[in-house]
């Protein structure tokens, strides 16, 4: 399909962002067909020189949230460079930002300005803590909010360190609501004709994602502790190391409690008082922990794969990243992409969540910009401005 068919095709969007929740969530909008502009401090965004690795001279976490942009080097500390961001914003449909609240309007790009000479632009502004609040100035990373509000007092190993997500969690879904809160805005843009400020933060994203956990403490004030991989309302539920890896292994309802003990040759668990019941299995989870810790190393990933696989028994192994990326169903899915760029040649990317019947989603994809590439396009189609004879250095002043 022609990417025209994508529902965000014609949407202009100007992406002040860096780092990563606000570029993931820019990205998400160019991957759906808009036109995303970013805009760089002259020498390129921070991540572009965050490493090793490097691809292209990149960091990897510029390469994984920067596909379907063009670039524009901007310096923001000169006047002209001022008004390019402010003419920019004005011929943009959304603008993307996830600075401190004070910055933009030093700038002069803050929404109020922008949208009395754009009334229809949808203003994304993603933070660390929220847009406004006792505390809304403060900067911060995932790692700092997965600590001060409640996710890591939840995650690691029973009775041990708190730990945070093995990747930037919060960025992500952060950038996500955004990508989420630009589509409902300008929906809503299509019924009344205007725009509107759509506000996130890592802060309220983390919360959202407390879920039962918050729950279980606003309702019945019950504090969680840690559980690593086990369940605490379910045994057997864990990860269990085996004679040459992990697997992961859900058994802990009676239906599939039983098929798992004759599978794994266990038939003697099932007539010990001990572990009769689910409530039973877990007042004793140690007890039971301990004999089949024992059980499990006792077996290989593959075979006892196929013994679990054959009872019904829910199970994965714990597969690293060359393990995942070479799985059949990822690739089936079209999880793993490459896209070619004229200059640095193939570069993989994580491929698309989402698929829908009505468009291909990855039509037209492109590999992370080169810094200021598409930057003289760009000026032309935005505002006009002749396309030749701008060089690059005159391009980061914003002339």
């Amino acid at each position: 399909m022609a990417e025209a068919a994508k529902p965000l095709a014609g949407i202009r969007v100007l992406d002040l962002t860096r780092f990563f929740a606000g570029p993931f969530c820019s990205m998400h909008l160019g991957d759906h067909g808009a036109d995303v502009l970013k805009v760089e401090v002259p020498g390129g965004e921070p991540t572009r020189r965050q490493g090793p690795p490097f691809h292209a001279g990149n960091g990897m976490t510029f390469m994984a949230a920067n596909r379907n942009k063009r670039s524009i080097e901007i310096d923001a500390k000169t006047e002209a460079g001022r008004d390019l961001l402010f003419r920019l914003a004005c011929a943009a449909d959304v603008v993307v930002e996830n600075f401190r609240p004070p910055v933009l309007k030093r700038m002069g790009i803050d929404y109020e300005r922008v949208a009395a000479a754009n009334p229809g632009v949808v203003y994304a502004s993603l933070s660390a803590l929220g847009a406004d609040g006792p505390q809304a100035e403060r900067g911060g990373f995932d790692l700092t909010v997965q600590a001060e509000f409640g996710f890591m007092s939840i995650s690691g190993e029973r009775g041990g360190k708190s730990i945070k997500q093995g990747t930037s969690t919060f960025d992500l879904v952060s950038g996500l609501y955004g990508f989420s809160g630009v589509l409902a805005a300008l929906l809503q843009r299509e019924r009344t004709g205007r725009g509107q400020v759509v506000q996130t933060s890592l802060m309220e994203a983390e919360v959202t994602f407390l879920v039962d956990a918050g729950m279980e403490y606003l309702i019945a004030g019950q504090v969680r502790q840690k559980w690593g991989s086990e369940h605490s309302q379910i045994v057997p539920y864990k990860a269990f190391t085996t004679a040459d890896g992990e697997m992961v292994i859900g058994a802990g309802y009676q239906s599939v409690y039983e098929p798992f003990c004759r599978a794994i040759g266990r038939e003697d668990l099932l007539a010990d008082p001990r572990f009769a019941t689910l409530e039973d299995r877990v007042v004793n989870r140690d007890e039971m922990y301990a004999i089949l810790d024992a059980e499990m190393l006792t077996h290989g990933n593959e075979g006892l794969g196929t013994l679990l696989a054959a009872a019904g028994v829910p199970h994965a192994p714990v597969n690293d990243m060359a393990r995942t990326f070479a799985h059949p169903q990822l690739l089936h899915r079209r999880m793993k992409l490459d896209l070619d760029h004229p200059e640095y040649g193939t570069t993989p990317t994580i491929g698309p969540a989402i698929k829908y019947s009505g468009f291909e989603i990855t039509e037209g994809w492109r590999a992370p910009p080169l810094l200021g590439e598409g930057a003289e396009e760009a000026l032309a189609e935005w505002l006009g401005a002749p396309a030749e004879g701008k060089t690059k250095e005159r391009l980061a002043d914003g002339v």
